[in-house]
């Protein structure tokens, strides 16, 4: 839906809407913001928001804190749920310096100036991602609400009547979802959100989580996008499958080749293998990550691509005739707790460089990887993502791309603050270190 400044005014008059919510994110993809009331809207939404960015991870120094929060007409929305009994709405903001110009810390604007970059080339780029996530019982422990698996269905079960509301909520706000079920580990769950241009979808991923929280807290449970909160089970992923459409024309979409991917399709698959390890820092960001990709629980860790082959860290999935709009690539590496602004401003990035340098593809990969020994690995030319958090941030920091496409800004901050939570995570003395050494040292 479109809207202008004085519809959303009547809408908000009409619906009864007392408060809006003003969002945006930190650089890593925390949901931020302010409540303004309804008379302040007018004012708000021709002048913008301005707030003291100093605090916000990311962001600017103290002396340098006054930003401004500059709504998108085109995110309003009414939430499905009423806050201490008044109707409250809400919209994202563009971030902005105090003399209007856009603010090199905000994710959003990081993705905006990428979609630009791939609109010069007559491009849109477009996103579906499949996030997964947990229900528990409460927040300072993983207690399981079922023994589910994978596409298992209860309509008693606590967890699918959660995911269901969820489903609802998401549609009543204009959030098109494409399915959901249960996934593979017990009170893991899966919502999969309907292919949308980039910038829509990230913001439609914010919105999500924050639907799948509230519904579960209506419910007196709690909704986790904690990469891996269950040892010995499957972690929480988000496959991103992704397209680059020429007005209606899939440009990844090629009747007589391969697979069905077009020489473009396979420079972009090309440019993603080569700049995964550089990005794996911002897809997957958490020191708990590094605990997902590993090989036995489907995530992927090592750097192929296939058509099958699930153990593959892109996949092409098959073509079905008459369905040319849907040729895709997935990336099945990020998992659901990631900056989204970030994530497909990076992947758009490095499949452009690839299709600007023509990288050549390596050839597929349809044997299952996790059964290669590191030797019929390497003699394959099949490299590892990171393996720590640590790993990560060198890979990262080595990246001119990941400077450029970020900026300065961003790039400098985000390997400051991964480096605080690393040295933090070394300093810390685990249950499991207590209770093998402990005893016999």
């Amino acid at each position: 839906m479109t809207y202008t400044a004085n519809q959303v005014i009547e809408l908000m008059e009409k619906e009864k809407v007392r408060y809006i919510r003003l969002y945006f994110t930190d650089i890593l993809g925390q949901l931020k913001g302010m409540s303004i009331t309804r008379s302040e809207i007018a004012e708000v939404l021709e002048q913008g928001q301005g707030f003291d960015g100093s605090s916000i991870e990311g962001f600017v120094r103290i002396e340098e804190s006054d930003l401004m929060a500059r709504p998108d007409l085109q995110t309003f929305r009414i939430f499905p749920w009423e806050v201490a009994g008044v109707r409250v709405a809400m919209m994202f903001c563009d971030i902005e310096t105090p003399d209007g110009k856009p603010y090199e810390g905000d994710p959003r604007w990081v993705l905006r100036r990428m979609l630009a970059k791939a609109a010069e080339y007559g491009y849109t780029f477009y996103v579906g991602p499949e996030l997964e996530y947990f229900y528990f019982r409460q927040n300072d422990g993983p207690e399981l609400l079922d023994a589910g698996g994978y596409f298992d269905y209860a309509t008693v079960d606590i967890g699918t009547r959660a995911r269901k509301k969820a489903v609802v909520a998401l549609e009543s706000i204009g959030v098109a979802v494409e399915c959901s079920h249960h996934e593979v580990a017990p009170s893991q769950h899966e919502i999969d959100l309907k292919y949308q241009s980039a910038l829509k979808m990230a913001d439609f991923a914010m919105i999500y989580r924050l639907v799948v929280k509230e519904m579960a807290l209506a419910d007196g449970i709690y909704a986790t996008f904690m990469p891996k909160p269950l040892a010995n089970e499957n972690g929480s992923g988000m496959h991103c499958h992704q397209s680059l459409f020429a007005g209606d024309q899939n440009i990844f979409f090629d009747a007589d080749a391969p697979y069905n991917l077009s020489e473009i399709g396979k420079h972009y698959v090309a440019g993603i293998l080569r700049h995964i390890r550089s990005f794996t820092l911002v897809t997957n960001q958490w020191v708990n990550s590094y605990k997902r990709l590993v090989p036995g629980y489907e995530a992927p860790c090592y750097v192929s691509w296939g058509r099958r082959n699930r153990s593959s860290l892109v996949r092409v999935p098959m073509y079905r005739p008459g369905r040319e709009q849907a040729s895709r690539v997935e990336l099945r590496s990020p998992d659901s707790s990631c900056n989204p602004y970030l994530a497909f401003a990076l992947m758009l990035a490095a499949g452009l460089d690839g299709m600007e340098q023509e990288y050549e593809c390596p050839p597929p990969v349809e044997d299952n990887i996790f059964d290669m020994t590191r030797v019929e690995r390497r003699a394959q030319g099949i490299r590892s993502l990171p393996n720590s958090l640590e790993n990560a941030i060198i890979a990262f920091r080595e990246s001119e791309l990941m400077r450029e496409t970020l900026g300065d800004h961003i790039f400098n901050n985000l390997i400051a603050n991964k480096w605080v939570e690393w040295d933090r995570y070394r300093l810390h003395v685990s249950q499991y270190e207590i209770d093998q050494y402990l005893p016999i040292l």
